[in-house]
């Protein structure tokens, strides 16, 4: 390729990874390409109009206006680019199983116009052998040229965090491993650029498994905590007071906090790539469905708990019941509702015969649901289960008739009868 390419960096996918990725890079005055295929996201980009919460319109524009970023639909363009990251989504298939076609499709297209010196690093999160079995012979076909001598090959997957503001693409440390030393080489130099630290492993499948062991790490422990929730409601003992008491050990423990079951783009998804391609080597990862499946029961056992509550603190049953749901972001403070447990637990209640209501200052229209006014007197229960930190829990305590808590929100405002705790 030319010595002197247009774009430092080309970043296919302008989602939740890829935007914040071609800011960083971009505010590190490198010449950044977004290429996407919805036209109307990529005319939108160009506007310095941002469609992700951690890349603000100010941040974009400023960019965008600099001459810094630029977005595209034609892959043809990526041919003027030092290096290319694919950081596109890895969903899973309804039978719930692994579906790359986003990244093969992706590869289809980049392979044709894929320059000899280039570096193409896979940042989306998947299982271990991605970039070799399945990125590699599509790059290498449609191209015509060999990985770890006319190109480079790595992977770095993303760890974004929506939301965070003390840990950012920019301040994250990067793990990337390559095909090859000189692959790994590379693409380590191709972040240095931007990212505050990188650490280099042997081989893109040491960086897929690092990803998916966080994921698991977190989806295990939550597990965890969740299974004791449900022990802890049989033996009427406070579970949030156990983990907080647990915390106060300095060393050998880390806290984790129930719920009523995982959401956002990782923890629900990713463990299950790593239990799809486990079967292929004949070992079943116990510990990681056995996680999954507490943690995919808790929508029910919370839909259990509200039944509870209405029975004994309203007398009601959940036929008929209006409840509202407080929160259907998957954390607080955000918009992000991908797998979000608020979902499956609004269906439940909907199944039951409830007539089911949601506030969410982030999220305006969810589920073919518009968000409702904050009126706890309407409702026979409010079910917290998105503690976002701009309501006033007091005040919903005081007003409202039965408060189901799942994630101890209320905390130092319980009233007995009133309030019910996961």
């Amino acid at each position: 390729m030319s010595e002197s390419p247009l774009y430092d960096v080309a970043v296919i996918g302008a989602g939740y990874v890829g935007v914040p990725l071609a800011a960083t890079f971009g505010e590190a005055g490198r010449r950044v390409l977004v290429v996407d295929v919805q036209p109307t996201l990529v005319d939108a980009l160009n506007g310095g109009v941002s469609h992700i919460e951690d890349v603000s319109d100010e941040r974009l524009a400023k960019l965008v206006e600099a001459g810094t970023i630029v977005a595209t639909t034609d892959y043809a363009v990526v041919k003027q680019a030092r290096a290319v990251l694919i950081a596109l989504p890895t969903p899973l298939s309804r039978q719930r199983e692994p579906d790359l076609s986003y990244i093969e499709s992706a590869a289809r297209s980049l392979a044709p116009v894929l320059q000899r010196g280039q570096v193409v690093v896979l940042e989306s999160t998947t299982w271990p052998g991605t970039t070799r079995e399945v990125l590699l012979p599509i790059l290498e076909e449609g191209s015509g040229l060999k990985a770890g001598e006319d190109f480079h090959l790595a992977m770095s997957p993303e760890r974004v965090d929506p939301g965070r503001e003390d840990w950012t693409t920019k301040t994250t440390p990067k793990v990337v491993g390559g095909i090859d030393a000189a692959s790994t080489r590379a693409a380590a130099e191709v972040y240095r650029a931007a990212i505050d630290s990188v650490h280099e492993v042997s081989t893109p499948e040491a960086a897929e498994l690092t990803k998916l062991l966080e994921n698991i790490y977190r989806g295990v422990n939550i597990a965890l905590v969740n299974e004791l929730a449900q022990l802890c409601d049989r033996m009427d003992i406070d579970v949030w007071e156990v983990v907080d008491a647990a915390a106060t050990k300095p060393f050998g423990f880390a806290s984790f906090k129930p719920g009523p079951g995982l959401g956002g783009h990782c923890i629900p998804i990713d463990p299950f790539y790593l239990t799809w391609k486990a079967r292929e080597y004949d070992f079943s990862t116990r510990f990681i469905e056995l996680a999954g499946e507490v943690n995919n029961n808790m929508p029910y056992f919370c839909r259990s708990l509200i039944s509870q509550a209405l029975n004994h603190g309203a007398r009601k049953s959940v036929a008929g019941a209006k409840i509202l749901i407080l929160g259907v972001a998957y954390k607080p403070d955000i918009g992000d509702y991908r797998e979000t447990p608020a979902e499956k637990l609004i269906h439940l209640l909907k199944n039951a015969g409830a007539d089911v209501a949601y506030h969410d200052p982030f999220v305006p229209e969810f589920d073919g649901m518009t968000s409702s006014p904050l009126e706890p007197e309407a409702y026979d229960c409010i079910a917290i289960v998105t503690n976002h930190s701009s309501i006033d829990y007091a005040d919903l305590v005081q007003r409202g008739k039965v408060i189901v808590d799942f994630r101890n929100a209320t905390k130092g405002h319980e009233v007995d009868g009133k309030v019910w705790k996961l």
